[in-house]
């Protein structure tokens, strides 16, 4: 392919991130530029770059590509997401866990403690978009109750959140990782843990510092039990390893039987209450939406053959070797905005690139599971920051500066590249 038309193919997402970031950096605000305009625009001109075809085949294309079985089951955790949290809130479970929260919890290890949260649930339900939902709203109050910085708390969960994703047996990152690379998922845990899980520590000890000015008065009326029964039923659920989908569902129902029983709200109100939810979920099915159209015109005019091309070439040594498998995956994910996509497109090129350079395939595996988690995990436009901005009520952007995690552990897994960590694993691959 041409390089002209390889850029070409990739100009959609540039589109986009010129017309958001820098129109929004003019106005010296975020706000200022709605995130499905910024979106729209770029999609108008990916469909605009489909030559040879009339409107209605090009439409098609873009279509093809917002219509993928994983992305409509996403837009049902949206969905259901919305009406979870909005009649949580309604009834007063979000306010009756937040006061649990501040009486159990020294203010100072709030943060510390919401960031263990995360990473144990994530860990153990495999899904971010899972605990990001169960979270963020218990964040969004506590920031609320403590006057501590929004953006700040909501990065704390979502960094939390990606813990797991990187790590938990159960994550659909880390079997595609391991399947992709033909090793064992207790492998490449074993070998992934040694790397992130002293970025995680590290990470805990800042939120550890950063709540010793933290000061808040415990909640001066008795805790209702049964209104945080609601998220105890999401917690419980989640973390026996039940479907998202049926996680929310439960907590629906719950917020629902408990909500009428302890007189929150009528019936009808409790459907207002999970319709208006739902409605607040519909910026983001349609960010969700015109994002994949257009990577799916990006696909179809090669903009994601072209990098993987580019970025193969020229490969030296097995430092070289791991440093194009990283990039493969986080440019690939920056275009797909989906780190399972992203491993799954680049995975049978890694899988050459590693044998042929003659690295462990539990390297190689961890290398995409982790890069690719910390390329999501920055990205404004993904699933995971739209869904907790959404449910936060704040710009995606004012999120990123705050996510420390996903940071140190791309630079934990990118000073074991460069320094050829862990030495013992090392020593076992075979020379070339």
């Amino acid at each position: 392919m041409k390089a002209k038309t390889g850029f070409l193919a990739l100009s959609p997402l540039f589109v986009f991130l010129t017309f958001y970031l820098v129109f929004s950096l003019l106005a010296h605000d975020f706000y200022s530029v709605p995130i499905t305009v910024a979106f729209m625009i770029a999609s108008t001109y990916s469909i605009f770059l489909l030559r040879g075809m009339d409107l209605n085949e090009r439409i098609k294309v873009y279509s093809r590509g917002a219509a993928q079985s994983n992305l409509l089951m996403m837009i049902w955790v949206f969905i259901l997401a919305g009406a979870f949290a909005y009649s949580a809130k309604e009834m007063g479970a979000i306010q009756a866990t937040v006061d649990l929260c501040l009486w159990a919890l020294p203010p100072q290890l709030l943060m510390a403690g919401l960031f263990l949260a995360a990473c144990f649930i994530s860990l153990s339900v495999g899904t971010s978009v899972g605990t990001i939902v169960a979270l963020v709203p218990i964040a969004t109050g506590i920031a609320h109750e403590t006057g501590t910085s929004l953006p700040m708390i909501v990065a704390t969960v979502v960094g939390g959140a990606y813990f797991g994703d990187n790590l938990s047996f159960i994550s659909d990152t880390t079997i595609v990782a391991t399947q992709t690379q033909g090793c064992r998922l207790s492998d490449k845990f074993r070998l992934n843990a040694r790397i992130v899980v002293p970025a995680a520590f590290v990470v805990l000890i800042v939120y550890v510092l950063l709540g010793l000015g933290m000061h808040v008065e415990q909640p001066a009326t008795r805790i209702d039990g049964m209104l945080v029964l609601p998220y105890l039923i999401v917690f419980a659920t989640a973390l026996v390893g039940m479907n998202v989908m049926m996680v929310l569902v439960l907590g629906i129902l719950s917020t629902g039987v408990i909500g009428i029983l302890r007189g929150s709200y009528r019936f009808y109100e409790w459907l207002t209450s999970m319709g208006e939810g739902i409605l607040g979920m519909g910026e983001l099915i349609i960010v969700t939406l015109m994002a994949a159209g257009m990577v799916g015109v990006i696909r179809h005019l090669g903009g994601i053959d072209f990098i993987l091309q580019r970025l193969s070439r020229r490969i030296q040594g097995k430092r070289g070797a791991e440093l194009s498998i990283a990039s493969l995956v986080v440019f690939t994910n920056f275009c797909t905005a989906n780190n399972t996509i992203a491993i799954l497109t680049v995975g049978n090129l890694a899988k050459e690139i590693s044998e042929r350079f003659g690295i462990d395939p539990r390297r190689t595996a961890s290398i995409l599971d982790t890069f690719s988690c910390f390329a999501q995990g920055i990205i404004p436009y993904g699933a995971q920051m739209l869904m907790a901005s959404s449910l936060a009520m704040i710009n995606p952007i004012e999120i990123i500066p705050y996510l420390y995690y996903p940071f140190v552990m791309g630079l934990f897994m990118l000073m074991a590249i460069l320094f050829r960590y862990p030495r013992k694993l090392l020593s076992e691959e075979r020379s070339v």
